[in-house]
């Protein structure tokens, strides 16, 4: 693969990519099992492109990892790296099918998951019965490190306790101590109501209610309804994608803000502030484990990734880069890509780049990095067209994620 980036419009380079993807998928359609051979390092990137998390996970999760295997130089152990794509619709069926095909057909040594927790558990449960290293890049429930880990599988970007810590302690510091939750009603959204409000009671609040709608709803008029009938001081959107997106709009032409209550945005990306606009994000807080205006890394690398893709990354892109640069780096570390071998080695590695500093994978496989608290800019603050958020301060990875002593994994050795 050339190293030279390419200057593509969004436009031009979503076409592109879509192209690729059908490519991708004609391609293994066409080629029988038999034909197969293991003459390469095969990373399968599956996602959702065009549904409700399209835009923080999505073609640029791919994007992301084609570029991180470009930087590699191409090769690992004198084999090309390949990546293959699909969509999985936020279905566990395609999802299980797929990946299956990926592991027995297309000798796939490594999948990358970009957001759906029920999705991600099945290809964690793939992964350990075919003992292949899988990663969840942007799925968040607590569960790929707790009752359904893998000695294979690694949850590297956040989690829902990490979401809820981060942000639900924010806000009960700052008073707020009675919570209604509207909840994404699958594994993520269980995890996230369950986790935050595990956090609420232990700082001495309370949960007076909550309702749960399906994915990619449309209407949350009814759910707001009982929101501002419940007494609450705290509406906790417990969602994501267009999903927090139509509630946070809805939940302001109900007027719920302007009735005393307040909104506790559980999980928001850069792409939902860019679609909102500040003008409606203006205030909202959040937990996330990158911000592409952070430093001067996370700079250089956001810059990189706009002129390849044409918006800058959310945390789950740039941690599908980093992801995928880990992964390679370990093959190379060990001089093959057996999964035994490459999950061994990554317990023992510290993690630095753009995206984590002093990252660790435990046994559980969690990657444990520094968090973000961050706030939404109000217009008069925002100075460029992507310039939508501040960090507030960081929260250190120990801090961020369940202690191991409380893991309900297997895995982890009990004293």
């Amino acid at each position: 693969m050339s190293k030279k980036p390419l200057m593509l419009s969004a436009a031009t380079a979503a076409l592109a990519v879509t192209m690729a993807f059908t490519g991708v998928a004609i391609a293994q359609s066409q080629t029988p099992a038999t034909a197969v051979s293991d003459d390469a390092v095969k990373i399968g990137v599956i996602v959702d492109m065009t549904g409700v998390y399209s835009g923080n996970g999505g073609k640029a999760v791919v994007v992301a990892s084609q570029m991180a295997a470009e930087d590699f130089g191409g090769t690992v152990l004198g084999k090309p790296i390949e990546i293959v794509s699909a969509d999985y619709q936020n279905k566990v069926d395609i999802t299980s099918s797929t990946v299956r095909r990926w592991f027995d057909q297309d000798k796939v040594d490594m999948v990358l998951e970009s957001t759906d927790s029920a999705s991600a558990i099945a290809i964690q449960k793939l992964g350990a019965e075919r003992k292949r290293i899988t990663i969840a890049a942007g799925s968040a429930s607590t569960a790929l490190t707790n009752a359904e880990c893998s000695p294979y599988g690694i949850h590297y970007v956040y989690d829902t306790y990490a979401l809820a810590t981060g942000t639900g302690r924010a806000v009960v510091e700052e008073g707020g101590k009675r919570w209604f939750f509207l909840t994404a009603d699958y594994a993520f959204g269980h995890s996230l109501e369950k986790n935050t409000t595990d956090v609420v009671k232990a700082m001495g609040g309370t949960v007076v209610g909550g309702v749960r709608h399906p994915l990619n709803s449309a209407d949350f008029a009814s759910y707001l309804l009982q929101a501002q009938s419940s007494g609450a001081e705290i509406v906790a959107l417990a969602n994501a994608g267009t999903d927090f997106s139509n509630a946070l709009k809805q939940a302001q032409e109900f007027g719920l803000t302007n009735s005393g209550q307040s909104i506790a945005a559980m999980l928001v990306f850069l792409s939902d502030l860019k679609a909102l606009g500040p003008d409606v994000a203006k205030g909202v807080k959040f937990t996330t484990g990158f911000y592409w205006d952070y430093n001067d890394e996370t700079r250089a690398f956001s810059e990189r990734f706009f002129k390849r893709f044409g918006t800058m990354p959310t945390d789950i892109q740039a941690g599908a880069y980093s992801a995928v640069t880990t992964y390679l780096n370990a093959v190379k570390a060990v001089g093959t890509d057996d999964a035994d071998k490459v999950r061994a080695h990554l317990r023992t590695v510290t993690i630095n780049d753009f995206f984590a500093k002093d990252g660790k994978i435990r046994d559980d496989g969690r990657m444990v990095h520094e968090m973000y608290l961050a706030e939404a800019k109000a217009p008069a603050e925002v100075k460029s067209p992507w310039d939508l958020a501040k960090v507030l301060r960081p929260i250190p990875g120990d801090d961020a994620y369940q202690p191991l002593e409380r893991s309900t994994c297997p895995l982890v050795k009990k004293s």
